[in-house]
């Protein structure tokens, strides 16, 4: 049975790195490639948007569709390991919504001190990759992880 666990708790936490690996490369190549008319809105508005949505939040149906259909498709069918995997990018994507969202661009009305080292480091690397207004020549694509 804890066997059981750990393989759950190391199939989230796999599922966890293999999701911001494919953030970096889909950000960079999707958002700032042919998807670019709908992020931009996030790069121009993100110090003065007062909206509560912008249309780069169209990506969540998107990057939330592989979570539902492996939860739907492991509870439906009976498979604990597709079913974990749906959670651990729900996972990602909480994590995504904390410190994107929340904590670096303080939407919903949410504003955190940050005190802790990591923290700020995300929220730096992530302002300097606004600091490009352009589709091209923006850094730092992660969302949990820096350079």
């Amino acid at each position: 049975m804890i066997t059981n666990y750990l393989l759950y708790i190391s199939i989230i936490l796999f599922s966890v790195l293999i999701m911001e690996v494919i953030a970096i490369f889909t950000h960079k190549y999707i958002m700032h490639g042919p998807g670019w008319f709908l992020h931009k809105s996030h790069h121009i508005n993100y110090l003065n948007n007062k909206r509560k949505f912008e249309l780069n939040d169209i990506y969540f149906i998107f990057f939330s569709s592989p979570s539902i259909i492996c939860m739907i498709y492991g509870f439906y069918y009976n498979n604990d390991i597709v079913f974990t995997i749906g959670v651990g990018i729900s996972m990602y994507g909480l994590i995504y919504v904390f410190l994107h969202d929340v904590m670096v661009h303080q939407r919903f009305g949410i504003k955190i001190k940050i005190n802790n080292s990591y923290f700020k480091k995300i929220k730096k690397a992530h302002l300097k990759h606004h600091s490009i207004k352009k589709k091209n020549g923006a850094t730092n694509f992660g969302f949990i992880t820096y350079k």
